[in-house]
């Protein structure tokens, strides 16, 4: 399975279409795999796992969202205040 995700990150171009978030407006595509990317990252931390499967979810989330969302959700997450639940 690992050897599967690394042959998708290497051929990865930009985020793949995604049957729950069908329409033009991808907001809720960026949000949802800006989440699920912490949510990887935390869970598989917590097990002493590998974490280079929550990659995918970074490269998603990186080529959706604008870089002022992801830094201010980051600077939110540091300070405590990040409105979403990881």
């Amino acid at each position: 399975m690992a050897e599967d995700i690394k042959q998708k990150l290497e051929k990865y171009r930009t985020a793949p279409f995604d049957a729950r978030f069908p329409n033009q407006n991808q907001t809720r595509n960026c949000w949802q795999n800006y989440l699920d990317y912490h949510r990887c990252q935390k869970a598989l931390d917590a097990k002493g796992v590998d974490t280079a499967p929550c990659d995918w979810y970074k490269r998603v989330f990186n080529s959706l969202c604008p870089l002022s969302w992801i830094e201010k959700w980051d600077t939110q997450r540091e300070d405590g205040t990040f409105p979403g639940k990881i």
